[in-house]
């Protein structure tokens, strides 16, 4: 029986994977044809058989669409194959870009949930805040990494803070949204049940909206750490001396190493994915701890 149920639950994931590596070696070869036909004319080769073709645009050293095996063979020489103090070393940037996405996703977190308490229990906030939170996301993030980066720069703020800033700025949003949504969620009904036990504004916080807002929070917090490794990326993009995932994208494109480009994307998405991971680990563990139904 464990064994049918794995491979019901792996099955359709090796599937789609295999379906996903197919299409992508076709559009590699697709990609790279026109530039492997005119290297092909240069060396005087001709009626070249489609296999070894095929084979020569998935070796290319700058592919216009990297082959998978190329993408995971970067990964592995610039992370195993490395110091990891190395500035080559995806590992060293990948570390850059997690310590600002960490971090900023802790600040944004806790700003989040600071503002939406106040605007909960605070009508005038309500009115007042919730405009501009809204607002200030409507603000492109590649307008204002820069000034911020320069600007912090400029006062001698430099390093992990000015990226985390940034991550900041995006991840507190999804958090405050969230929040506001499911520290209202608790019922007429239940309000009225905290006042007829004389129970103070605090008690009904933390014994009812509290516990009624933990789904909303931690689907908030999945939304904001993802986002928030978007915003460390894009920040790095504005100073290209501090590292990290989104350096190696720029020196990438500026170089015209697709192969790199693509590590790094993988580089990043693995760390989101983790991160999401370990959000929605914690979520089971309070819910175990506070009774709720798996």
């Amino acid at each position: 029986m464990r064994g049918a149920s794995f491979m019901n639950r792996t099955l359709p994931i090796l599937t789609v994977l295999l379906a996903i590596l197919v299409i992508w070696y076709a559009a590699a070869i697709g990609m790279n044809a026109s530039w492997q036909t005119r290297l092909n004319d240069r060396a005087n080769l001709v009626d070249v058989p489609f296999t070894e073709f095929a084979m020569q645009t998935w070796a290319q050293d700058r592919p216009v669409l990297p082959a998978p095996h190329q993408v995971v063979g970067e990964i592995w020489n610039a992370t195993v194959a490395l110091e990891i103090t190395s500035k080559r070393s995806l590992a060293y940037h990948g570390w850059i870009t997690l310590s600002s996405t960490l971090l900023g996703f802790v600040l944004g977190t806790a700003l989040g949930v600071g503002l939406a308490v106040i605007i909960v229990h605070n009508e005038a906030a309500n009115r007042s805040l919730m405009p501009w939170i809204i607002a200030s996301q409507t603000i492109p993030i590649l307008a204002i990494a820069p000034m911020v980066v320069v600007g912090l720069g400029s006062i001698g703020v430099t390093g992990t803070v000015p990226r985390a800033l940034i991550s900041m700025y995006l991840s507190f949003f999804p958090v405050v949204v969230g929040m506001v949504k499911g520290l209202r969620s608790p019922e007429a009904i239940q309000l009225d049940l905290m006042r007829t036990y004389d129970a103070t504004s605090w008690q009904t916080f933390w014994k009812l909206r509290w516990p009624a807002a933990m789904p909303m929070l931690f689907a908030s917090m999945k939304v904001g750490i993802a986002i928030s490794l978007i915003g460390a990326v894009v920040s790095e993009l504005s100073n290209a001396a501090g590292g990290g995932l989104g350096v190696r994208l720029l020196t990438g494109s500026y170089n015209g190493q697709t192969i790199q480009i693509w590590a790094a994307l993988f580089i990043a998405a693995a760390l989101a994915a983790v991160l999401v991971m370990i959000v929605g680990f914690a979520e089971r563990m309070v819910n175990a701890r506070m009774g709720a139904r798996a």
